[in-house]
């Protein structure tokens, strides 16, 4: 498996996030301005991209934020999404970043609390499916 990144929105990065955000999950808005500032992970298994996520930075949370963080389905249990997030935060330390935050579906809130993640503030709605702010303090690079 190989990780490429990308500055703008990659086709395959539509494809993941069609599959699972749209398809599986009933979201509407999926893409959003947010794409034309992010940079976008892609996770690929030869030919075949397999898990995707994005990042940027948020001058109100003073803070990188990533997000759009999805799997395969025949790809699911196979801890890709922890190795997804950690090479999100692999890149951001790389641009000097030291806090990272991300909007989580309350659902998968402890996948992320595994990783390090604590919980911000109140739960709130997005379509209809319940969020909560987490954040981590990364290490400095050398």
């Amino acid at each position: 498996m190989e990780f490429k990144a990308y500055k703008s929105l990659p086709e395959a990065a539509i494809q993941i996030r069609e599959a699972v955000f749209v398809r599986e999950q009933g979201f509407v808005n999926e893409f959003d301005e947010i794409d034309k500032i992010s940079h976008h992970l892609v996770l690929f298994d030869g030919e075949q991209p397999v898990a995707t996520c994005r990042y940027y930075w948020s001058d109100s949370r003073n803070s990188y934020v990533t997000g759009r963080i999805a799997v395969m389905k025949n790809y699911r249990g196979q801890h890709i999404g922890s190795l997804l997030l950690k090479e999100a935060e692999h890149q951001i330390q790389m641009m000097k970043g030291e806090n990272i935050c991300l909007h989580a579906q309350v659902r998968v809130k402890e996948f992320y609390e595994k990783l390090g993640y604590h919980g911000e503030g109140e739960e709130s709605l997005d379509e209809g499916c319940p969020h909560i702010w987490m954040c981590k303090k990364l290490e400095t690079q050398q």
